[in-house]
């Protein structure tokens, strides 16, 4: 039976009471289009998501992280549209994803670089134990509100720090995916060198290897460029067609042409099937994760994956809600919690599936700026995502010199959170200086939160204002403590690059 809203209105129906269409003075045409805008402005993370988790190598791990992570993609954009009735979609969080790589997978390349024995599928395997457990840990959290005590105690400073080192992290990456930034013996970075093409302009169409070797920079150039530039026309979708262009630009001056495997659409679920579902159900992947990373260290990622995850997903909300002017009268988003309990279960069911922690992602604005106020627009992002199952033979011909203007462009808007810190008071300018330089300079975002949080706490403790708002930080700060004392943290830089 069709309620009526008030006498001589149209019936509303169960579809529109449930996503609450008309009360948010809104329309199912809209919201469609709304979902359409964000899957635009967010289908880049398709092509990189997999490329970050496997390093660019290809291969199974590639394979089961593009299956597990559209599948994650799906769960958490529509829980979110039936648990938050939002217009905010889900993902594997930029950042996260790299950090994955760097503390799990790449060890292993490390290894078999210097002729020793490597195994990056079970590292990979176990990673996402670690996943499994910050999901849990943020589900349970979510559930009995301490989250909230959390988000106070956590000092503003590091919340603002965190998001901006990752994304100066993720820069660095980009930069070194396109071959911008090289290892140099001396100065440990050093610049391309262009000079190899700048010399006789002849060899500028050739196959020339040292000519080809800039290829992949100057195209992610104008791949951000592009980017840049369609961001400011206001043309949704800028990142994706950046990175087409990229790609386009790559094949041109590299002289070769793409090839495509459509046998490689059933390969992908088989590996997904056999590779990335089984790993939190194997012995070997608890094995790795508390015995090979050690337990000191995996109770850190573990608390670092939380944390990114927590804020970053708070920090979209807030931003993306009040665009939309859904904040209660407390000033908070409507239906947070909701939003918060599909976040933990999406980051849970992507360990599972095989794809590092699912984030709400910041690219929903673009959608509530085109006029989304329900989960409708969710559930048509989503929607927009099962196809995306069935691409992977074009996803897999993105060179990975193409998704490195995305993690440029993704990294700047990142960086903008450092703006708001108050950089006139060294206590909390310093650990916020800490936290966003030692992350890319380290390669670790939780060396970065790390020392961070040490030096916030110290920092108080000495100047007489140490408060019991700070006790949360002082236990994370003694965690890291105890982990850089006790465990083997460093890295093997004649390999690193």
């Amino acid at each position: 039976m069709e309620e009526m809203k008030t006498s001589g209105e149209k019936p509303i129906s169960k579809f529109d009471k449930f996503f609450e269409i008309s009360a948010r003075k809104t329309a199912i045409k809209t919201e469609i289009i709304a979902g359409l805008t964000t899957f635009f402005a967010m289908c880049y993370i398709v092509l990189v998501n997999p490329g970050q988790i496997s390093g660019a190598t290809g291969g199974t791990i590639w394979n089961s992280v593009y299956i597990g992570g559209i599948i994650a993609a799906i769960i958490g954009t529509v829980l979110t549209a039936i648990l938050g009735k939002m217009p905010f979609a889900q993902a594997a969080g930029m950042g996260l994803n790299s950090f994955f790589f760097v503390c799990f997978v790449l060890p292993e390349f490390k290894k078999l670089d210097a002729g020793l024995s490597g195994d990056p599928i079970t590292a990979y395997q176990g990673g996402l134990i670690l996943i499994l457990l910050s999901g849990i840990i943020f589900l349970i959290l979510s559930v009995t509100g301490a989250r909230k005590a959390i988000a106070k105690a956590l000092p503003d400073c590091l919340k603002k720090a965190i998001p901006a080192g990752i994304g100066l992290f993720i820069a660095l990456l980009g930069f070194k995916a396109a071959g911008i930034v090289v290892p140099d013996r001396y100065t440990m970075v050093g610049f391309l060198n262009l000079s190899v093409i700048g010399s006789n302009t002849a060899t500028w169409f050739s196959s020339d290897p040292n000519v080809l070797s800039v290829v992949p920079a100057l195209s992610a150039f104008i791949g951000l460029l592009v980017i840049v530039i369609l961001d400011k026309f206001k043309i949704k979708g800028n990142v994706i067609l950046g990175i087409l262009s990229a790609t386009v630009l790559y094949y041109l001056m590299s002289w070769t042409l793409p090839s495509f495997n459509m046998g490689q659409i059933g390969q992908t679920f088989v590996d997904f099937g056999t590779v990335g579902l089984p790993s939190v159900f194997k012995g070997e992947s608890w094995v790795y994760a508390f015995g090979t990373v050690g337990i000191l260290n995996a109770i850190c990622y573990i608390i670092t994956f939380c944390l990114i995850d927590m804020f970053d997903t708070v920090g979209t909300l807030y931003g993306a809600a009040s665009a939309a002017n859904m904040l209660d009268e407390n000033g908070d988003p409507i239906n947070m919690d909701g939003c918060l309990m599909a976040d933990s279960i999406a980051t849970c069911a992507g360990a599972i599936l095989g794809t590092s922690t699912v984030t709400t992602y910041v690219e929903s604005a673009a959608g509530v700026g085109a006029g989304g106020r329900t989960g409708l627009t969710s559930l048509v992002v989503a929607a927009c995502f099962v196809f995306c199952l069935f691409l992977s033979p074009v996803a897999s011909v993105i060179p990975q010199s193409a998704t490195a203007p995305a993690l440029i462009y993704v990294g700047v808007l990142m960086l903008r959170n450092f703006s708001a810190i108050d950089m006139k008071d060294l206590s909390s300018a310093v650990p916020a200086f800490l936290t966003l330089i030692l992350m890319p300079l380290t390669y670790s975002i939780a060396n970065g939160i790390g020392i961070g949080a040490i030096s916030y706490v110290l920092i108080k403790l000495c100047t007489g204002k140490y408060t019991k708002k700070d006790i949360i930080v002082t236990g994370i700060a003694i965690v890291f403590i105890a982990r850089f004392l006790l465990t083997f943290t460093g890295t093997y830089p004649e390999y690193v690059w």
